[in-house]
């Protein structure tokens, strides 16, 4: 029971580290084309390689409707990069909708 309790939070973590990666790398296309830079397309293209692999061995693992929901996470590192890091503005009902995608992925992970 321990086993398979540990076993989901390693794909949990996992999958949070996939869709952070995945917002990492939207983040870095953005800068790419707003700054024309090419080493940020390329960290961009890395980050998403990498969030695919990560996303691809969760998948051997677990459900697909499981792992897929979790991926809704990557609209919350969207929204937080986008305005920390670009300072975009992003208005109160986007942070609203954000805030509904935590509690159901909270729900979703939990069960």
């Amino acid at each position: 029971m321990v086993l398979l309790k540990t076993r989901k939070i390693e794909n949990f973590a996992m999958l949070v580290v996939s869709t952070f990666l995945g917002g990492a790398g939207q983040l870095l296309f953005k800068y790419a084309f707003l700054n024309q830079v090419i080493y940020a397309l390329v960290l961009g293209l890395l980050a998403y390689g990498v969030s695919t692999i990560i996303y691809l061995f969760v998948l051997s693992r677990v459900h697909l409707s499981w792992a897929y929901s979790l991926g809704g996470m990557s609209y919350v590192f969207a929204a937080i990069f986008a305005a920390a890091i670009l300072t975009e503005n992003v208005p109160i009902l986007r942070w609203v909708g954000v805030g509904v995608i935590v509690v159901g992925v909270a729900l979703i992970g939990i069960s």
